[in-house]
């Protein structure tokens, strides 16, 4: 009876995409003929399949998984992968495809991994079909159209990370903390925070800080706040033409000579030599093109 019914697409291609922490590539649903088969073959971006009613089958890193309405999958970027309609009760789905800087670090968090690529029935289903039905109509080639995209395939993953069942490993436990003090570094490294500010934002104690960047990032929280600020100074220093002192004030230090010396420990120089040996480098490649 199944078969009777017709095979339809609808679906969506992005032109563009502006985003680079993400971007949705396309969104569409289908209702596939008996046997319809993709693949095996690779896709350069993640690759989320909803089964709204039907059957099929799913292989990805030598597994195969017999899928049935309810169920999802998802398809990693430059992993082989092939999947097919059943002959009998061919399936109908739903799909999105993004990527971005931010992608990996989001699905990480959901109950997807290389390992477990399917979510068999979920107790979320049919708000996963309905999270990428979201998407689909937001669909547009405007910059605006593809904000809109963007923010339900956000809230998407948001409702698998809240619904996740993965227990949180002590890693990634350490790995929040440190992001959280990395992105509050990021945002206010042009004031006089301290590492006691750091710690409190993070919700750590001081010592425990301290730990987590020597494991991780193999430095201490004071080194990082400096480095950070040093690498700002480096492109005001290279694009501006603002006083050291305006830069130092600039990029968190309130000591010229303090900033000064920070900075010679990083790159080798003063701010004002810095400055001087990348005004000559410009000076040079512009002499070197017009030869």
């Amino acid at each position: 009876m199944a078969n009777l019914i017709e095979a339809y697409e609808h679906s969506y291609i992005a032109e563009d995409k502006p985003l680079s922490s993400l971007s949705v590539y396309n969104v569409g649903s289908q209702k596939c003929k008996p046997g319809f088969q993709w693949g095996p073959g690779v896709r350069d971006h993640y690759l989320i399949h909803h089964v709204m009613s039907g059957k099929g089958y799913f292989e990805i890193r030598g597994k195969s998984y017999h899928l049935k309405r309810g169920d999802t999958f998802l398809i990693f970027p430059n992993m082989e992968a092939c999947y097919r309609a059943d002959e009998e009760d061919p399936w109908s789905y739903t799909w999105v495809g993004f990527a971005g800087t931010d992608a990996y670090n989001l699905l990480r968090h959901t109950d997807f991994s290389e390992d477990s690529p399917v979510l068999e029935q979920a107790a979320i289903s049919e708000e996963i079909q309905k999270k990428i039905m979201k998407v689909y109509e937001a669909k547009g080639n405007s910059f605006c159209d593809a904000v809109s995209m963007t923010g339900a395939l956000y809230s998407m993953i948001a409702m698998l990370m809240e619904n996740s069942t993965l227990e949180m490993k002590q890693k990634d436990q350490k790995n929040i903390h440190v992001e959280r003090a990395v992105r509050y570094i990021a945002e206010h490294y042009s004031y006089p925070i301290t590492v006691e500010d750091i710690a409190d934002y993070t919700g750590v104690c001081r010592s425990y800080l301290y730990r987590m960047f020597q494991k991780i990032l193999k430095k201490s929280p004071k080194d990082y706040v400096d480095e950070y600020r040093i690498m700002q100074a480096c492109q005001l220093l290279k694009e501006t033409d603002l006083p050291i002192t305006t830069i130092a004030h600039s990029v968190g230090y309130e000591d010229n000579f303090y900033f000064s010396k920070a900075f010679k420990k990083g790159k080798g120089q003063t701010p004002t030599e810095y400055r001087k040996s990348r005004s000559f480098a410009r000076t040079t490649e512009r002499n070197m093109e017009n030869v």
